[in-house]
């Protein structure tokens, strides 16, 4: 081919092909596409120009770590469902997991939150307080026991003193421990006002033995056993007492003896005279 005749086709090609590519350039741009805004604000800005886009592999949560609490639904976190098939007008943007990433789950209105039991537990008595019904009243009591014969029931933790017209002034009391209950009738003897202890020998080898040591003596006053009265039973060594740890009145704490907050045998001890009966079940 002449070189005039090939210069011809190539200016030829050249102006074709630079009107192909005007004309493709200016389809792209005659008519702009719409911008769709996503209408969660929070989405990253390029999830809101709408579509589905995959979230990449790096972006994916891993399995929970040793250490790493799972806070999801147990209902529904191992569902058969893909784990993270969102719904088409939701981006799939997935938070990147890190060591110490962990998955809360999403807050509830308060009216349907769960409520959780907590449990029932008995509130320890607080030493200087007794229960309620350990207290002094006045009660029916039927009896055969003439008036001013005192009755202890052991079991339930009272003493009664009964009185006219089938009435008794009850008191709380704390009587033997295991092994050291007794019953009988006796009748007191002797009467003392903040009385000085003397431990028998045999309590004083019984405590040695656990590590405590009790003196031979103790006179009386507030820090005393005995508390503030005490009424002798007949030949024993049984007495009907105060105490200094009122917060054990209704329990079986004692060696055998009966004893009572310090007012309450204070007041028995107005009431009664030597020679009363005692009646101990």
């Amino acid at each position: 081919m002449p070189s005039r005749a090939k210069s011809l086709v190539l200016m030829l090609c050249a102006t074709m092909g630079l009107t192909a590519t005007e004309a493709t350039a200016q389809d792209r741009y005659r008519e702009r596409p719409p911008v769709v805004v996503s209408p969660d604000l929070t989405a990253p800005w390029v999830m809101q120009l709408g579509g589905q886009v995959r979230a990449p592999d790096s972006y994916r949560v891993q399995p929970m770590q040793r250490g790493v609490r799972d806070y999801r639904d147990p209902a529904t976190r191992d569902a058969a469902q893909p784990r993270y098939a969102y719904p088409s007008h939701q981006p799939a943007y997935v938070v990147p997991r890190t060591q110490t990433t962990q998955i809360r789950p999403n807050r509830m209105p308060a009216q349907q939150a769960p409520v959780q039991q907590a449990a029932m537990q008995r509130v320890p008595v607080i030493k200087g307080q007794i229960e309620p019904q350990f207290l002094p009243q006045m009660v029916a009591y039927q009896t055969e026991h003439k008036p001013g014969t005192i009755v202890i029931d052991t079991n339930n933790r009272f003493l009664y003193l009964v009185m006219e017209g089938g009435q008794a002034k009850r008191y709380g009391v704390g009587v033997g421990k295991p092994g050291f209950e007794w019953a009988g009738t006796h009748t007191v003897t002797r009467k003392a006002e903040w009385p000085d202890w003397h431990p028998p020998k045999e309590m004083i080898a019984r405590e040695a033995a656990k590590g405590h040591y009790l003196p031979v003596k103790m006179e009386g006053g507030p820090e005393n056993p005995l508390g503030a009265r005490a009424l002798y039973l007949g030949s024993t060594l049984y007495r009907i007492h105060g105490t200094n740890a009122p917060w054990t009145i209704g329990s079986a704490v004692s060696s055998g003896c009966i004893r009572m907050r310090n007012e309450d045998v204070t007041d028995l001890y107005g009431r009664v005279n030597v020679g009363t009966k005692v009646i101990v079940m």
